[in-house]
């Protein structure tokens, strides 16, 4: 502990560590911080609150959880030996391979207890231990909160209250002497349980129904129930206080006769040891990576896809906010994917600032500025910006269609679908696939298995919402109990391998270098990986277009307004449709731009039939014209308007003839236009000029959005500046807290600031300035926050004292009249 008296407190200990090691515990405990503690005992009564505590329990691995287990049945204080008996157990009955455990966790176990060390949960030599009393009572047992080592109490703390008359019935039916005195009744039965030898005899003339009640309980839970008129066995064990009462129903088997039936040890299996992470394949890495780059490709082109989906503005958002089934359906079609799948995307979209709601009274999603911006990007940049939003996010796609606590469905883009946890679990994912070697993939259950190991007390118990019928790639069922820290990491693996993180089920290389060194380096990894953008396509006679390759946006944009998207993969297959070409020339587009945008870009001749298409589409649009009165039809031709009135299907419209060459409907523009190209007629809109509309795609977009910010988790984590300015603080702080004054006038509580008059304050000042001495005052801010402070005046003139201020550690001016009192300092503890 670097010091030669033992600590007598936890703030003891934490002075007597150097400057590293506080900033260590700062670090890994960065709750302490909020606010900077004004000293070290400060510092040491806040590591003690049971929030803190059960922040830092959370952060250990389960051997150094095992490990404060152990002390919280041990006495307090627990020499280490005891601490390690409470592991290893005491060697007798333990069955082959003990020896061999107990190595492990012998050698194990310094570095478990320097872990609880640093993070000021245990203090104290190895000769005098303690665990933090709130750590100890969390983890102590109980009849409302059993310990996790399943232990029960002492035979001291089952018998408190039991009268003296008991306690000898219980000591003569156990073969001891009789006591009157209730302490020596409570040792000599403590006594009985520890010797092993009076412990065999006892066990041996048991009866076998009673050795088998011991076994049901003697690994937790210690307690058991039983009737007015009990069973002989247990009778038995009751008369001769193995089972001892807690209440008129309830026994307990007392800790120390657990301990003896465990061969003393504290935890049927120690995991001194990490699970070994066990490789389920090994892949070529070049084939991982070309696998990846694929998959990340894909991805883009589906983010892509989605966000001209929503180009002229995205469904509308639900009263309690987010996406209806319905539009979550309809975008999965579009799409060509699964309904989670599809929601992963969405949310994507949205972490990484590319979709957001517009803003409008009827407000809707609709792309931002920042995915045009996104799109202009190269490929290689597009696919960092989307891994790095993911790796971030706190918004957990896997939890839509689940329901939080309240038993609400979870819906895409909703609320309730942060998890702080997500972007460490994700990140502690990947770096477990990264630790194997290159082209390895990982044992899904090994993975989890790690995981558990790492964080404990995280994975003991369910997440807060219900797990999702599934998410990217297939999940964990609703009525899967699996904690959610294992359900995010399936669902970040299964994630990973749709964004292109891993290919075939290893991490790839510019995964690897967005890990380790960033977005730029994983980009130039990734660059050589994505073929070029092709500027031609194959037209066929087939009214198809195939493009052999990834297209230049302008090329792509183009054909997607002229053309379906019939098949994607490899090549991607586009279907011309009369629909699909009058939607280029409600665009905007004329016939002769489609016949010469083909003819450029088309490395095969463009075919007869798509030709005769283009012009036969070309010649009917808008040859009918809609408007606004509710809505009208004009056309030159009276017979086309007399076909459509004797048509029908034409009922819902609600058409009436207004003149030989206009028709007046009931319902409103849109609906006008879709109605009749459902008939086969191609109108185009027409404004109140007469000019015919042209839709154009991209026209509606959000203002500026931000991305959604991540909801962290605690804290954050300090860095090196923040850290030595806290422990100088802190250390300036402690040193003024525990100076000793020569005389401390009206301070009749200890922590009370001086009291002094004004003409005693400025004299004693004035005095130190001139002989360089420092002195105690009391200090009242602007705010009215009192403080005690160590200064060394410098100067004293206009209603002020310019001073080097040892608590601060740096040079400040007081106001005169807001020092409340000084006092000197002893010369043998002055600064």
């Amino acid at each position: 502990m670097g010091t030669t008296t033992p600590p007598r407190t936890l703030a003891e200990a934490l002075r007597a560590r150097g400057d590293e090691s506080l900033a260590g515990l700062l670090r890994a405990r960065p709750d302490l911080l909020s606010p900077v503690p004004n000293d070290i005992t400060q510092l040491a009564t806040r590591a003690g609150t049971r929030a803190s505590v059960v922040r830092a329990l959370e952060h250990l691995d389960r051997f150094a959880l095992q490990t404060a287990e152990a002390l919280a049945v041990a006495p307090d204080p627990a020499p280490y030996d005891t601490l390690l008996a409470l592991l290893t157990g005491d060697g007798e009955g333990d069955g082959e391979g003990r020896d061999d455990a107990g190595a492990t966790i012998t050698a194990a176990l310094p570095a478990a207890l320097t872990t609880l060390r640093e993070q000021a949960l245990v203090w104290g030599e190895d000769t005098h231990l303690h665990l933090v009393r709130t750590a100890r009572e969390l983890l102590a047992p109980s009849p409302q909160h059993p310990s996790p080592t399943g232990l029960g109490p002492t035979v001291a703390e089952a018998t408190a209250g039991m009268s003296p008359g008991r306690l000898q019935e219980i000591l003569t039916a156990a073969g001891l002497p009789a006591t009157h005195d209730p302490v020596s009744a409570v040792a000599a039965l403590a006594g009985l349980f520890t010797d092993r030898t009076a412990m065999a005899e006892l066990l041996d003339s048991a009866p076998v129904q009673a050795l088998s009640v011991l076994d049901r309980l003697v690994w937790g839970p210690p307690y058991g129930e039983v009737t007015p008129n009990p069973t002989p066995p247990v009778k038995w064990l009751r008369d001769r206080g193995l089972l001892l009462p807690v209440s008129t129903r309830t026994v307990v088997l007392p800790r120390e006769a657990a301990l003896h039936l465990r061969a003393g040890r504290a935890h049927r299996v120690p995991e001194p040891v990490a699970p070994a992470l066990v490789a389920a394949a090994e892949r070529d890495p070049q084939a991982v990576d070309r696998a990846a780059a694929g998959q990340g490709f894909m991805a883009l082109s589906t983010v892509e896809e989605l966000l001209k989906l929503w180009n002229n503005g995205g469904p509308a958002i639900l009263r309690a906010g987010g996406l209806s089934v319905r539009e979550l359906k309809r975008a999965a079609n579009a799409l060509d994917v699964s309904e989670p799948v599809a929601a992963f995307w969405i949310e994507l979209a949205y972490a990484a600032g590319l979709l957001a709601p517009d803003g409008e009274t009827d407000e809707r999603y609709a792309p931002t500025p920042a995915a045009d911006e996104w799109l202009d990007l190269a490929a290689q940049d597009r696919w960092t910006h989307l891994a790095t939003a993911w790796l971030a996010a706190t918004r957990t796609a896997g939890l839509i269609g689940g329901q939080d606590a309240k038993g609400r469905a979870l819906s895409t883009l909703g609320p309730d679908l942060d998890r702080s946890a997500a972007p460490e679990v994700r990140h502690r994912v990947l770096d477990l696939f990264a630790s194997l070697p290159p082209g390895t993939a990982p044992d899904p259950q090994t993975l989890l298995a790690r995981l558990r190991w790492e964080r404990p007390l995280r994975t003991s118990r369910p997440g807060a919402a219900s797990s999702a019928p599934g998410s990217a790639g297939g999940q964990p069922s609703p009525g899967d109990t699996t904690d959610l820290r294992s359900r995010i990491a399936l669902w970040t693996a299964n994630e990973a391998e749709l964004l292109g993180i891993t290919g075939r089920g290893a991490l790839s290389s510019q995964a690897r270098a967005l890990l380790d060194a960033g977005p730029v380096e994983a980009a130039a990894v990734l660059a050589p990986l994505i073929p070029e953008p092709l500027d031609h396509v194959l037209l066929q006679a087939d009214l198809t277009a195939v493009a052999p390759g990834p297209l230049e946006r302008p090329l792509a944009d183009m054909l997607s307004v002229l053309a379906d998207i019939e098949s994607k993969g490899g090549a991607t297959v586009y279907r011309f449709t009369p629909g699909s070409v009058r939607r280029a020339l409600d665009a905007g587009q004329a016939a002769s731009d489609l016949h010469a945008f083909l003819a450029t870009h088309s490395r095969t001749p463009v075919p007869q039939p798509l030709s005769y298409l283009i012009d036969d589409v070309a010649r009917r649009h808008g040859h009918l014209r809609i408007g606004t009165a509710s809505a009208y039809v004009r056309c030159d031709d009276e017979a086309v308007l007399n076909e459509i009135l004797a048509d029908r299907r034409s009922a819902p419209l609600r058409l009436r003839r207004l003149a030989p060459t206009v028709l007046a409907a009931q319902v409103d523009p849109g609906s006008l236009l879709e109605g009749l190209r459902e008939m086969g007629y191609a109108p185009a809109a027409e404004s109140a000029e007469g000019d015919v509309l042209i839709t154009r795609a991209g026209a509606r977009r959000t203002p500026p959005r931000t991305p959604p910010v991540p909801v962290p988790e605690g804290p954050p984590v300090p860095d090196t500046t923040l850290l030595t300015a806290a422990v100088r603080a802190i250390r300036a702080g402690d040193t003024a807290a525990r100076a000793v004054r020569r005389d401390a006038p009206d301070t009749s509580t200890a922590g009370s600031l001086p009291r002094t008059a004004a003409a005693e304050t400025l004299a004693t000042v004035q005095a130190a300035a001139m002989t360089g001495s420092a002195v105690w005052i009391g200090y009242v801010n602007a705010d009215g926050a009192a403080s005690q402070r160590v200064i060394a005046p410098v100067k004293v003139e206009g209603g002020f004292v310019t001073a080097y201020d040892h608590t601060a550690d740096e040079v400040r001016t007081y106001p005169l009249h807001r020092i409340t009192g000084v006092a000197e300092l002893a010369e043998d503890t002055a600064p």
